[in-house]
């Protein structure tokens, strides 16, 4: 578009001449006064950065009118300072600013207008029987443009004819303060921007219709011009809001340069330059294209899409790498590591043209090279210590510790978090170059790997060329990722501002409802994500749902949160192809159907009532709920009042009444577990559908005779997760609230005979019944992670899992435990699954030997 005179606004003779093309806001004016239209390059996923530094008073350019270029940017100040000097001229400044604002308010006015004249019969057509785009889409692309186009609407109305009739007592900060007020509608917009420029990209590509619409929408030219309409995409126009705020911004600026400062305006102009700035701040997403397009010596331009660390295997050992994913290369980089005070620069490792890059199908792809994995009971030995450390940090802290120390501390911290960073992740992401080598990086989430393959694939849709960079080009192109890059931290929890939320300790309940949006039947399931020590793992997963487009799963999760933040939940096509085996992994790959993320901000996750809520992924919706339980809530045991049923109810007298050993529901668990659930991936880890467990409960309470039929139809992990909650439910732990600080006592001992005595004393100190039914689960424990191989749960695994459920103290014992979460987790849960493990690593231990060994030397319990 042409850029815009001030055609029809009162001309000022003194200045006219040096002003005749002044461009405020007009189609090709940036910040910093180049020609330089701001519509976002081809194949950038990047969000727009708004500009939010202060300028000086719009640059003036001496345009020939005829040739349409040649720009030569001309100093103010000379002139500001010339108009200050004159009151009158001081006045005329005003003016000509503020013509030049209404100018450009009406440009955008008729581009907000272009926007939505197709609105109206895309709705209309969207209740007929042949939609072009569907309510859902029409919504997210146009989303909160009608809103912007009348808060602007009522802007001009209010502010063009103080313009026209101006004079020295003219006010009008009240309008911009009430515009600035209203910024939040921008926000919006800006969250929704990206999503609204994909829907409209996919809706162009499925629907010939929508495309010749979106490839040509008619602008009003302004009402004095000749021009009557201009061509402009839709791509274009859902730029222009987020080019405005800036514009708005830089008037503000240049209104309070040459307002006086006793000027009723002045306060009002300041408070609505305030109220700005600090709009532009809250949603700067610090990628300015400028700034993150690098210009190949040929003269091409690359924009930097997507960045972060990821693991690579590389000659069998783990590195962590620095990845940059441009228009059109993959590059994979690492810190050089430099003197103090040096600028840092990476080092590029390699490198492929987007062009020569695949992903090789899973079954096509080469054998993994061995690699080595830590076993569980080390990753979790990890978190532990790290979580002593959190614990020792804020001590000190509450304590007002030397800084010294707490430096050491979080540096210790740093190290493990980071061992944990680059040693947790296990799932395969393989980058073939069609031309030669591959690369395989490891992953700690399958939501991280689908995000990488997209990000790739959308940019593989252009078209692109295969090249080969010179050492210069490589050397410009790496040189420039550190300044380009936007994640500048290593995702550790140390490296975040003690200001920052630390995230969830507790249970969140979760609730997978159903989903909708499918266009052809399938065979679909849903898992759970949670972020957890700087990665992102799988806690959960639904049961399969055959051949439907409208799955209803009803499935309730519990979910345990280590300093979480975010909740994720994919959407999976089960495949039950057997050719389709990832030769990296082993295992089949399921299709993603969709994904999404919610936050969980501690303020706003309901601890008390459960809150519903919908995420959207690729067009499909899916329904869920959640609610939070903290940590000492969840440690709590609420003795049950009545005395009839077995949950809630004392050991010895569910035995009693039962006339047994064991209680029954204990040995039918665990006999269906042996059964059906032994080389089950994750069993007892893996949370059970909570209705499911929640009608095995009320079945063992009533007696229920059908107990055994719904025990053999009903899914093993909600039979694990009832003898879990069995054990957790009980008045009292079954290793009793009694000798519970002697267990911790015991396991802290050093001396290897000094432990066997007091621990193998405590347990011939339980009450038959407990002792009985402890010595059963222990035997069943072992005898799960017997197949460790195949059901990845380790006696640490275990440990972990049952340790807390059988030794955490009742209500009563545990109110003097309980200071911070993580405390909690770090100290009392550290003990409790030692003493569980020192016991699953004993030789077997017989009831009867144990009573009647009497070698041992009695210690005060």
């Amino acid at each position: 578009m042409e850029p815009l005179s001030h055609r029809g606004l009162a001309r000022l003779s003194w200045i006219d001449t040096l002003y005749s093309n002044f461009n405020y806001g007009a189609e090709d004016y940036d910040a910093e006064g180049n020609e330089e239209p701001k519509v976002l390059p081809e194949g950038s996923e990047t969000m727009p950065y708004i500009d939010e530094s202060p300028t000086m008073s719009p640059q003036l350019s001496t345009r020939s009118q005829e040739s349409g270029d040649g720009v030569s940017p001309t100093p103010t100040d000379g002139l500001g300072t010339g108009g200050e000097r004159d009151a009158g001229k001081g006045l005329e400044m005003r003016k000509l600013v503020l013509s030049g604002f209404l100018a450009s308010e009406e440009i955008y006015i008729n581009q907000l207008e272009a926007l939505l004249l197709p609105m109206k019969p895309l709705k209309a057509t969207a209740t007929t029987s042949q939609p072009v785009l569907t309510i859902q889409q029409i919504e997210t692309i146009f989303y909160k443009i009608q809103d912007i186009y009348e808060i602007h609407k009522e802007f001009y109305d209010s502010l063009c004819p103080k313009v026209q009739q101006w004079d020295s007592k003219v006010t009008l900060g009240h309008l911009f303060q009430k515009l600035a007020s209203q910024l939040g509608v921008y926000k919006a917009f800006v969250d929704n921007y990206k999503v609204a420029l994909e829907t409209a990209e996919k809706c162009s590509q499925s629907n010939n219709q929508f495309q010749k619409i979106s490839e040509e929408l008619k602008v009003k030219g302004p009402k004095d011009s000749k021009e009557n309409h201009t061509s402009v995409t839709m791509e274009a126009l859902l730029y222009k809001p987020i080019d405005r705020v800036t514009r708005s911004t830089l008037v503000l600026h240049d209104l309070l340069k040459h307002t006086p400062a006793d000027h009723p305006d002045y306060p009002l102009l300041q408070d609505a330059l305030r109220i700005s700035q600090n709009f532009l701040s809250s949603i700067n997403e610090d990628i300015d294209p400028r700034r993150t397009a690098v210009t190949t010596p040929k003269g091409e331009t690359r924009q930097l899409v997507k960045d972060g660390f990821l693991v690579e295997l590389s000659e069998g050992s783990r590195k962590l790498r620095h990845v940059f994913l441009f228009t059109d290369v993959l590059l994979c980089a690492k810190l050089k590591k430099t003197a103090v005070g040096k600028h840092q620069q990476y080092d590029c490792k390699w490198y492929v043209p987007l062009a020569d890059l695949v992903f090789p199908a899973p079954e096509e792809s080469e054998p993994c090279p061995q690699v080595h994995t830590i076993p569980d009971h080390e990753l979790e030995d990890m978190k532990m210590k790290i979580s002593a450390i959190k614990s020792e940090v804020q001590k000190e802290k509450a304590g007002k510790g030397q800084s010294r120390a707490i430096e050491r501390l979080k540096k210790k911290m740093f190290e493990n978090e980071f061992w944990l960073l680059l040693n947790s992740p296990t799932i395969p992401f393989r980058i073939h170059n069609r031309n030669g080598k591959s690369y395989l990086f490891l992953l700690s989430s399958d939501y991280e790997r689908s995000e990488w393959r997209e990000a790739i694939q959308k940019l593989q849709k252009k078209d692109l060329q295969a090249f080969v960079l010179s050492s210069v080009e490589l050397q410009v192109l790496t040189g420039s990722c550190f300044k380009l890059r936007t994640v500048h931290n290593i995702p550790v929890t140390s490296n975040k501002d003690d200001d920052e939320s630390p995230g969830l300790y507790g249970f969140l309940h979760v609730i997978v409802h159903s989903a909708k949006g499918f266009k052809q039947s399938a065979n679909l399931y849903c898992t759970l994500e949670v972020d957890s020590f700087g990665y992102f793992v799988s806690k959960a997963k639904t049961r399969v749902f055959r051949d439907t487009t409208e799955p209803q799963w009803n499935e309730e999760f519990e979910i345990e949160l280590e300093g979480s933040q975010s909740l994720r939940i994919l959407c999976y096509e089960k495949c039950y192809d057997k050719t389709k085996l990832n030769k990296d992994n082993n295992e089949i790959v399921d299709k993603i159907m969709g994904k999404g993320q919610v936050q969980l901000d501690p303020q706003a996750v309901p601890t008390k009532n459960w809150h519903m809520d919908v995420i959207e992924m690729n067009g499909i919706k899916v329904e869920f709920s959640m609610k939070f339980t903290s940590r000492d809530m969840s440690l709590k045991r609420t003795p049950s009042k009545k005395q009839t049923g077995v949950f809630g109810v004392k050991i010895s007298v569910v035995t009693k009444r039962e006339r047994s050993k064991v209680p029954y529901i204990v040995r039918q668990c665990v006999e269906e577990v042996e059964k059906r659930g032994i080389e089950e991936v994750g069993i007892y880890r893996i949370s059970g559908v909570a209705t499911d467990i929640q009608a095995l409960k009320a079945a063992f309470d009533a007696n229920n005779k059908d107990v055994l039929v719904m025990l053999s139809d009903m899914d093993i992990n909600a039979i694990a997760g009832t003898l879990k909650l069995y054990f957790r439910e009980l008045p009292e732990p079954l290793l009793t609230d009694r000798l519970y600080p002697a267990f911790m006592e015991g396991i802290a001992l050093s001396d290897p005979a000094a432990k066997e005595n007091c621990m193998m004393h405590l347990l011939r100190s339980l009450p038959d019944p407990n002792l009985i039914t402890f010595l059963f689960l222990l035997e069943h424990l072992k005898r799960v992670a017997e197949k460790e191989p195949i059901n990845k749960m380790s006696l640490h695994n275990l440990a972990t899992v049952f340790g807390p459920t059988l030794l955490r103290p009742s209500e009563v014992e545990s109110k003097g435990h309980l200071t911070l979460a993580s405390d909690i987790w770090s100290h009392d849960v550290m003990a409790q699954v030692q003493v569980l493990l020192y016991y699953l690593q004993h030789p077997p231990i017989s009831f009867a030997e144990l009573k009647r060994n009497t070698l041992y030397f009695s210690t005060d319990v």
